[in-house]
C-alpha cells in the first residue's frame, strides 16, 4: 500500500474504562466518544483477554495471548510472574517502524518492566508514565516506614475501607485540582498535552505515515477527581446495578471474602456516590479524548487518521457489588470500549458491530493497515469489519487467560453469544445462561442437568488452549480439577 493511501494511526487507550459507559442510553456523558462513533464504528462486543493492566497491555501491542508474550500479572512487584517479555515476541510497533511509520509514544507505558517504548520502536514524547512499584506492592523496608506513621484508631471517613494492618482505602474523593488550568489526576492533563504535542510533531512532516499512542491512567480507581467532575452526577439519580445484591452463595469463596472484607464497608448510598465519582471520571477523560480529536482536526490529516478509542479492561463500578477489577470473571471488568474512526476508510460510517473483538486483534489490524508483516499472532485483523465486510468464518466467542494478579489463580473464561463458563482451577467453576441471566447471577457450573453444556464448552476451551499454546492443565493428580481434561479438546467432532 502507497504511503499516500496509508492511513496514520492514532491510540487514545485508558486504563479502566468499562466498554457499558459508552453503551447508548448510559447514563455517563461521553460526548466525544460518541461523535467518534457517529462518524466512525463502534465495535460494542469487545473484551479484554485479562482483567489486568499488564498483561493486557502486552496482548494489545503484540497480537498474543499471555501463554506466548508470556506477561502473566503485573510486573513491577516482587510478586511478578515474569517481567520481560518473552525472547522473540514482536510488537506492532516494530512492525509498523520496519514499515516506514514514524511513531511517538506518551503516557502509560505497562508492558513490561526491563524495556521502555523506545526499545520497541516509539519515540517517547517528554512524559511516558508507568505506575510506581509501590501501587502493586511495598518491600519491606518501605512496610515497616509506613507503620510507623499509621494510625488505624480513626473512625471510617465516607468512602474509605478500613484495611487493619494494610492502611485505609479512599475509593472515591474530591480533588483539588483545577479541571481547565492544572494537572487533572495522576498527571493525565500532562499526558494528553504531552501526547498533543508529540501528534503535532509528527504531522509537521508528511512525507511518511505515523502512529501516535496516547495513553491516560484514569478513569483507574480510586476515582478521586476534582469538584466540577465529582458533582457532575448527581447519586441520588444512580440506580445499584442489577446485579449489585449478589451474595456469591453459588460462586468462589474468594469472591464473597473480597465483598465481605472490602466493599461490604460501603452503605448503599456510598455505592451511589462512588459510582458517580466513576461516571464522572469517565467524563473527564471523554474531555481528554475531545482535545486530542481537536488537535488532530487542527492538522488537517484527520481524513486518513484511523483513530482508535479503547481501554484495557473495565471496571466493576458497583457491579456484584465490587469495585476495580481482580478475579471475578464478569462482563462488566472485561468488556472494554471499541471506537475507530477513519473516514478515507471506513465503509458505512455511524455503525454499530456486534462480532466479538478480542485484545489480540488490535496488532493484526495495524499492521495489515501499514502494509507491515507481524505473523504468527492470535488476533485477526479487524480491516474487513472497516471496509463493511462480515466474514463467514469470525471467531464466535470470547477466549481469556488470567492467572492472577499479585494473588496467583489459574482462570480461563468462554463466551459465547449464549453461554459463559468460567474455569476457576482454585475453586468452583461457572456457568451462566447469558440469554436468561445476563447479569451473571445463577451459576448452573454444578446442576447435572447442565452437564453436556458444560463438557462442549470445555472442550472448546482445550481447543482454544492447543492453538494459543496455553498450559493451563497438568494432569498430577492434586492439580487436574477440570472435569473434563484437555483429550476433550482434541477428540474429532
Amino acid at each position: 500500500m502507497p504511503d499516500n493511501a496509508r492511513p496514520n494511526i492514532l491510540i487514545v487507550q485508558n486504563d479502566q474504562f468499562g466498554g457499558a459507559a459508552l453503551d447508548p442510553g448510559h447514563p455517563c456523558r461521553t460526548p466525544n466518544a460518541d461523535r467518534l462513533a457517529a462518524e466512525g464504528v463502534r465495535f460494542s462486543q469487545t473484551y479484554t483477554i485479562a482483567a489486568h493492566c499488564c498483561p493486557s497491555r502486552a496482548s494489545f501491542m503484540s497480537g498474543l495471548y499471555p501463554s506466548r508474550h508470556g506477561i502473566r500479572n503485573n510486573v513491577l512487584n516482587a510478586t511478578a510472574q515474569a517481567t520481560s517479555l518473552r525472547p522473540g515476541t514482536r510488537l506492532f510497533s516494530e512492525a509498523l517502524q520496519e514499515a516506514g511509520y514514524r511513531l511517538a509514544f506518551a503516557g502509560k507505558w505497562h508492558v513490561c518492566a526491563d524495556e521502555r517504548p523506545r526499545d520497541r520502536g516509539w519515540q517517547e514524547s517528554d512524559l511516558v508514565t508507568s505506575v510506581a512499584p509501590e501501587h502493586h506492592g511495598r518491600t519491606w523496608a518501605q512496610w515497616r516506614a509506613y507503620a510507623e506513621r499509621l494510625d488505624d484508631s480513626a473512625p471510617r471517613g465516607r468512602g474509605e475501607i478500613l484495611r487493619p494492618g494494610w492502611g485505609r482505602y479512599r475509593l472515591y474523593g474530591t480533588a483539588a485540582d483545577d479541571p481547565v488550568s492544572a494537572p487533572l489526576p495522576r498527571g493525565d492533563w500532562n499526558i494528553v498535552q504531552a501526547g498533543i504535542r508529540a501528534l503535532q510533531g509528527l504531522t509537521a512532516d508528511q512525507s511518511s505515515p505515523w502512529c501516535c499512542y496516547i495513553g491516560p491512567n484514569g478513569p483507574h480507581d480510586p476515582y478521586i477527581i476534582p469538584e466540577h467532575y465529582a458533582t457532575m452526577y448527581d447519586p441520588a439519580d444512580v440506580a445499584l446495578p442489577p446485579n449489585y445484591r449478589d451474595d456469591f452463595a453459588d460462586k468462589p469463596r474468594v469472591l464473597q471474602r473480597l465483598r465481605r472484607e472490602r466493599w461490604s464497608q460501603l452503605t448503599d448510598d456510598e455505592v451511589r456516590e462512588a459510582i458517580a465519582h466513576y461516571w464522572g471520571y469517565c467524563t473527564l477523560q471523554d474531555d481528554l479524548l475531545g482535545l486530542v480529536l481537536e488537535a488532530l482536526d487542527r492538522t488537517g490529516q484527520a481524513a486518513n487518521t484511523l483513530v482508535l478509542y479503547c481501554s484495557d479492561h473495565g471496571d466493576y463500578a458497583g457491579a456484584h457489588g465490587l469495585f476495580a477489577k481482580g478475579v471475578a470473571a464478569y462482563e462488566e471488568a472485561y468488556r472494554i470500549p471499541c471506537v475507530m474512526r477513519w473516514p478515507n476508510g471506513i465503509a458505512r460510517a455511524g455503525r454499530t458491530e456486534d462480532c466479538f473483538v478480542s485484545m489480540v486483534d488490535f496488532a493484526p489490524t495495524f499492521a495489515e493497515l501499514a502494509g507491515a508483516e507481524l505473523p504468527d499472532v492470535h488476533g485477526r485483523s479487524l480491516l474487513p469489519w472497516l471496509q463493511g465486510m462480515c466474514p463467514d468464518d469470525w471467531p464466535d466467542a470470547i477466549h481469556t487467560q488470567f492467572d492472577g494478579v499479585e494473588l496467583y489463580y489459574t482462570q480461563r473464561m468462554l463466551r459465547t453469544r449464549g453461554w459463559q463458563l468460567t474455569y476457576n482451577g482454585f475453586d468452583e467453576d461457572e456457568l451462566y445462561d447469558l440469554r436468561a441471566d445476563p447479569h451473571c447471577l445463577h451459576n448452573l457450573a454444578l446442576d447435572p442437568a447442565y452437564a453436556p453444556v458444560m463438557r462442549e464448552l470445555y472442550a472448546r476451551m482445550w481447543a482454544q488452549a492447543e492453538r494459543t499454546t496455553d498450559y493451563a492443565c497438568n494432569d498430577y493428580i492434586p492439580v487436574s480439577f477440570a472435569p473434563w481434561g484437555p483429550m476433550e479438546g482434541l477428540r474429532t467432532p
